[in-house]
């Protein structure tokens, strides 16, 4: 594999810059392509409502408190009990560790990575508290809603200047230190980026560096093919293009099928239409969304000879009961060591037989969610299980229950039946189900955990378009026949991560 092809990731890092408007001015400083953000533009850095006309699931209480935490602890309904006993290796290599936490084989492993890093380009909760109720409209969302790669860009060149190359300041800044790149740091070890999050892990981060080393490679290319200026703008709407097109045609089809997207494209949005102001629905944000949660392995192969002797590094993907060290053997980030790089063979699929794929949208969540490092989660508020934090927010944003949801938009909502799990509580929570369980079990009732249900397709496929329609420089809609300019594999017609990967 090329150095592009094999990119170093880990870690946890502070916010390197603010997130605000891009500053313009010459090659250095030009940020006027797609993703700034003019005092016009109709954007609010807030969340709202999908269905406001909808009620909570539930009343706040005690009682619903402990409900949401009892059903998502720790050995509970949702703990797919996966035998971390058994190691790593055998996770992944061995089918009878996989007879519950089931693989889906129409989705690779980077799917799950992919799916965080747009989640970190669009919605970041920066202060509302865990299971106390908020308005939307007041809590603050730390990303723009739109996909313009500011948690990779920032403000910019020169408002975000720490992120870019100082010999070279049209490019983002890549370090090194291990076998292969690596997000810059300080140090302390905690990454210089745009947005903290995309250094919690190992394959984050390493997808991170690939879109750095992208960017840089476009702004390459430019001045290659004679382009004499606006080099950072035009390498910065190159990619973002791309990454839009990725989003559209190949991931979320494989989250919500291929059909609902192509409806959606043709008809339009039913019920997230951000006319007046693109906003972070908490419906998605809260729940819905957090489907992906359910698609992490307990463990991964990072890569295929960074361990001593040419040997495989396989290791869990969070291990929070691991001391601190400078080489940890779970994938956290946060640290910097030879062994520390990306093998993308195992996570997208690039013909060698080497991909690994995600797990199934079901009920059941690897093991290692419920017991996350503090440095994971990004507060110190309790609880660190995973799950437990989710079910809370539903508290949080007032959500509305799946069968809610399935009645505004047409659909023949799950029975008690379906959701009987929730009946010993004694609070209803069957006929009123909060929306991230009811997503998760539509899915596997529905598409046998292959994709999304009604509801939660609905809710994840509205918004992505929703905001790439409204955003008047998207590929959607500033040249709608646009077709990926970067060279695909073996002369095709289409583009995914493995071009991006590569390029």
């Amino acid at each position: 594999m090329s150095r592009r092809r094999l990119m170093v990731g880990a870690g946890l890092g502070m916010v390197a810059a603010a997130v605000g408007l891009p500053v313009g001015g010459a090659e250095g400083a030009d940020a006027g392509s797609a993703g700034s953000h003019p005092h016009h533009d109709p954007y609010q850095m807030t969340f709202g409502r999908m269905f406001p006309q909808l009620a909570p699931f539930a009343e706040p209480s005690a009682a619903l408190t402990e409900a949401l935490l009892d059903f998502g602890r720790a050995g509970g309904p949702l703990d797919a009990n996966d035998d971390l006993a058994a190691g790593p290796v055998a996770l992944i290599v061995d089918p009878s560790k996989s007879l519950v936490n089931r693989d889906n084989p129409l989705h690779t492993a980077g799917i799950t990575f992919l799916g965080q890093f747009l989640d970190h380009d669009v919605t970041f909760d920066v202060g509302s508290p865990l299971g106390v109720p908020a308005d939307p409209q007041h809590s603050t969302n730390g990303r723009s809603p739109r996909f313009d790669l500011d948690s990779l860009y920032g403000a910019g060149p020169s408002a975000s200047y720490q992120l870019y190359d100082p010999a070279d300041p049209v490019k983002l800044t890549i370090a090194h230190g291990g076998m292969f790149e690596d997000l810059p740091r300080r140090d302390d070890m905690s990454a210089i980026l745009g947005d903290p999050r995309n250094d919690e892990n190992l394959i984050l981060s390493g997808l991170h560096c690939a879109f750095i080393l992208a960017h840089n490679r476009t702004v390459d290319e430019l001045r290659a093919n004679g382009v004499r200026a606006h080099h950072f703008t035009r390498a910065r709407r190159e990619l973002t293009w791309h990454y839009q097109w990725i989003i559209v045609h190949q991931f979320l089809p494989l989250l919500v099928g291929q059909d609902l997207v192509d409806k959606i494209l043709r008809h339009g949005n039913r019920f997230f239409r951000p006319d007046d102001g693109a906003f972070m629905p908490v419906e998605f944000q809260g729940a819905a969304y957090r489907c992906g949660h359910s698609m992490v392995r307990p463990s991964y192969r990072a890569n295929l000879k960074g361990n001593p002797g040419d040997q495989p590094f396989f290791a869990l993907v969070f291990d929070a009961d691991l001391p601190d060290s400078a080489d940890p053997e779970d994938l956290s980030g946060g640290v910097r060591a030879p062994r520390r790089f990306v093998g993308w063979q195992t996570f997208f699929d690039f013909g060698d037989g080497n991909v690994k794929h995600n797990k199934r949208i079901d009920t059941h969540l690897s093991t290692p969610l419920f017991n996350l490092p503090l440095k994971a989660i990004f507060s110190r508020d309790t609880p660190t299980v995973l799950p437990q934090r989710t079910l809370l927010r539903h508290i949080t944003w007032s959500l509305p229950s799946g069968q809610a949801v399935a009645g505004a938009i047409g659909s023949d909502a799950l029975s008690a039946a379906d959701l009987g799990e929730w009946a010993d509580y004694g609070l209803g929570l069957e006929h009123s189900t909060p929306l991230f369980h009811y997503v998760l079990k539509e899915a596997e009732l529905q598409h046998d955990g292959l994709q999304l249900g009604a509801v939660g397709g609905r809710i994840i496929a509205e918004v992505f378009l929703g905001l790439l329609r409204h955003d008047p420089t998207s590929y959607l809609n500033t040249r709608p026949s646009w077709q990926p300019t970067w060279p695909a594999r073996n002369g095709a017609s289409t583009f995914d991560m493995v071009d991006l990967l590569t390029y």
